[in-house]
């Protein structure tokens, strides 16, 4: 035991503890031992009454073995948990410790496995449903969901075009290339997409999986009450990461900073924690699960990020703010990793509470809300909702260049840089860091371009524009702004005027 009884004691009731007076109501307990089997393990100490205070079995002897007798006879498959006697403060108590089953899901024999099976949600024992219980049930043969085939679909299923324009010239996806990234897969002599092909790049993805999409919502204060803006999200899962974050940017707010005379974008929500936990949840939500799409909340204190699916077997809260990663999906989140929208697997979550410890934030907190895991990021300060609030204040509309002008503007600098694509990115990037696929947005793009790589790569050469993390040039969080040459030719060009 890492937590001794009065350290126990001392600790609330949650997803891998619970306290009972006796065992007057077996039921209840081979609920928990099922649940904390088919969970993330646990520990039940019986001798402890609602106050936390040590009340002691009379006969401990015999309720050790009648315990045993019970849950052998009541649990399906066979259960065998850890049951020791305990002395505390001259008093005798029960300590049941159940580990993460291989042979899951268990279930209460008198229920049957459809009725009798069930998790640990927080302090809580929920049954699970169908599509949960077949989750557990793969979680024990190392097949995943996203990487299961779909024998009634075919190839031409697949927007395979979609997919290679997210990949660009560097990957090309041929079929031997999709079978490695198991986007497809042999099944019966034939090749066949996977749930996770559909799930990333289905034509019709929505007729297979009908919530998979994302709903965001700006709402006016702290509460759901009332809503001020919404929007649904239907893009393949790569490019809704940043359908996302232009969702949260149009509703909060961006001042700068010249300090050193160079130029940083201060926004008031905090960018790559959001994105992080935008990317968290694609990657890991259960869509296997029907209900409920992602859910992203925007409200004046503070943003929540909800998927569904609860915590894989053997995953705690604890471990996953250590950087403990336990895949529910493989699929996905290796065409993330090959899109560089991930990095590492399994630092995303901890990386979130690292930056918002940088950032003087609150920490930000991880529930399990019914069946969908919920993570909660908190503002600096809070933002008012207003009419106006996504509209540009008065001095930003004053500063705007007139129509004419800015379209003599921009004839000048595409003489000057011989390319009408690389002078609008170089005036897109006047007041403003922006990363490939948020250049991709503002020119009205669907996706980056090959076309937009190679003026970034010549904007790059003529240092009109420079990286912000030129030690790692492939990084997703990659953006792009002026150099002093490029502020300088754009000073020069308006001076034209």
């Amino acid at each position: 035991m890492n937590l001794s009884i009065t350290e126990l004691l001392k600790t609330p009731e949650g997803k891998t503890l619970e306290f009972k007076r006796d065992m007057s109501s077996p039921r209840n307990i081979l609920k928990t031992l099922v649940a904390f089997a088919n969970s993330a393990g646990g520990r039940l100490l019986i001798g402890i009454d609602d106050n936390r205070q040590i009340v002691g079995m009379k006969q401990p002897l015999d309720e050790e073995e009648r315990l045993c007798n019970i849950i052998a006879d009541s649990i399906v498959p066979r259960l065998v948990p850890n049951v020791e006697i305990l002395t505390v403060e001259g008093k005798t108590i029960l300590l049941v410790e159940t580990f993460p089953s291989s042979s899951r899901p268990h279930y209460l024999r008198s229920d049957g496995h459809e009725q009798g099976t069930f998790v640990r949600l927080g302090s809580s024992n929920r049954q699970a449903g169908p599509e949960l219980t077949a989750e557990l049930r793969r979680s024990t043969t190392g097949v995943a969901f996203d990487e299961e085939p779909m024998p009634h679909l075919g190839k031409d299923d697949v927007d395979i075009e979609s997919a290679q324009r997210l990949f660009g010239d560097q990957h090309i996806l041929t079929e031997q290339a999709l079978l490695t990234l198991r986007l497809l897969t042999h099944e019966q002599g034939k090749l066949v997409p996977t749930r996770g092909a559909i799930l990333l790049f289905g034509k019709e993805r929505e007729r297979h999986f009908p919530d998979t999409w994302i709903q965001c919502g700006r709402f006016i204060g702290t509460d759901k009450a009332r809503i001020f803006d919404h929007i649904e999200i239907h893009a393949h899962l790569p490019e809704c990461v940043e359908q996302v974050m232009d969702f949260l940017k149009k509703h909060a707010m961006k001042g700068a900073d010249f300090s050193n005379l160079i130029r940083k974008d201060i926004w008031s929500i905090p960018l790559l924690i959001l994105r992080e936990a935008i990317t968290n949840a694609l990657v890991h939500a259960d869509y296997s699960q029907r209900g409920a799409p992602i859910r992203v909340a925007f409200f004046d204190d503070r943003i929540e990020v909800e998927n569904p699916g609860i915590l894989v077997p053997g995953m705690t809260i604890e471990a996953m703010k250590a950087g403990v990663s336990n895949l529910r999906n493989r699929v996905i989140p290796r065409i993330f990793r090959e899109l560089h929208l991930i990095e590492q697997w399994g630092s995303g979550i901890s990386r979130i509470f690292r930056e918002a410890q940088e950032l003087k934030l609150p920490e930000p907190t991880i529930e399990e809300i019914g069946m969908h895991l919920r993570i909660t990021i908190f503002l600096a300060q809070t933002l008012t909702t207003t009419a106006s609030a996504t509209q540009l204040p008065p001095s930003a509309e004053k500063a705007k260049p007139e129509p004419e002008s800015s379209l003599r503007l921009e004839s000048r600098l595409e003489s000057r840089l011989e390319s009408a694509l690389a002078a609008r990115v170089t005036l897109l990037l006047v007041d403003k860091v922006a990363s490939k696929a948020e250049l991709a947005h503002l020119l009205g793009h669907k996706a980056v371009s090959g076309a937009l790589n190679k003026q970034i790569r010549h904007l790059l050469d003529k240092n009109i524009i420079e990286m912000t993390l030129p030690d790692t040039p492939n990084s997703r969080l990659q953006q792009y702004r002026l150099t002093a040459q490029g502020l300088a030719i754009v000073a020069d060009a308006k001076i034209e005027d």
